[in-house]
């Protein structure tokens, strides 16, 4: 199959870029047709012409971290419309991605654009992540894309991962109140200091970020706190 069009034209300059597997292309290509399709409103962007950047390219992005590479164990946090975590599944056939997702309707796309697109190494997880007692330490690499501030998403990935494992949040402008907390809660969880990566997805990118932190120690037992506490009462640095 060949994808006509700019998308196509897009899709194989990413394909290009990262390297991606014969037939990538059109599964990216499907997976943007089927966001397209969807009747519930599962992502403000869904024309395939503006979502092969603004959602394809921003979670493809990350595949300039080495620690994305070489993921064999991937969790999603907040999956919605199914990015970065169904575009990384394509991108990285070898590695299971668990997509975490506490709206049902939300899981029902997921679950079927999976089906749709023949990717036998995802699995969508109807909870938050919170509330998932299987996912404790049982990821190397969690990731999470406009989803809550910071030091939030610290403590929510904290206790999914692995010894060494990483996190990837993705951001935008860069500001200083958000890492302050955000250097507080990793320390509170046994993560390191979150460092934030440039990126530019693409050419009209700005201000774009990806911020990694690893668990360099064991995240205390109070963690997870119950749903809701990470967001109502976040971790923050002194003041």
């Amino acid at each position: 199959m060949t994808v006509a069009g700019d998308v196509g034209a897009r899709l194989a300059e990413l394909a290009a870029r990262y390297g991606l597997a014969s037939g990538a292309e059109d599964r990216l290509a499907a997976l943007l047709d089927l966001v397209a399709a969807e009747p519930a409103s599962i992502t403000s962007v869904r024309d395939p012409a503006e979502g092969v950047d603004a959602h394809v390219a921003d979670s493809l992005v990350a595949l300039e971290l080495p620690a994305v590479r070489a993921a064999r164990r991937v969790a999603d946090l907040g999956s919605g419309g199914g990015f970065p975590g169904l575009a990384l599944a394509i991108a990285l056939p070898a590695a299971h991605v668990a997509l975490v997702e506490s709206v049902g309707r939300k899981c029902a796309f997921l679950a079927g654009a999976a089906a749709e697109l023949g990717l036998a190494n995802v699995g969508v997880v109807n909870a938050r992540a919170e509330a998932w007692p299987a996912g404790i330490g049982a990821h190397d690499l969690v990731v999470a894309r406009a989803l809550a501030p910071l030091p939030v998403l610290v403590e929510y990935a904290a206790p999914l991962l692995e010894p060494a494992g990483t996190l990837v949040a993705w951001k935008g402008r860069r500001e200083p109140r958000e890492e302050a907390d955000g250097a507080a809660a990793a320390e509170s969880v046994g993560m390191s200091t979150p460092r934030a990566r440039p990126v530019q997805p693409f050419a009209q990118a700005h201000d774009r970020h990806l911020y990694l932190t690893s668990k360099v120690s064991p995240t205390p037992d109070r963690y997870p706190r119950r749903p809701g506490m990470a967001r109502k009462r976040p971790i923050q640095a002194s003041s």
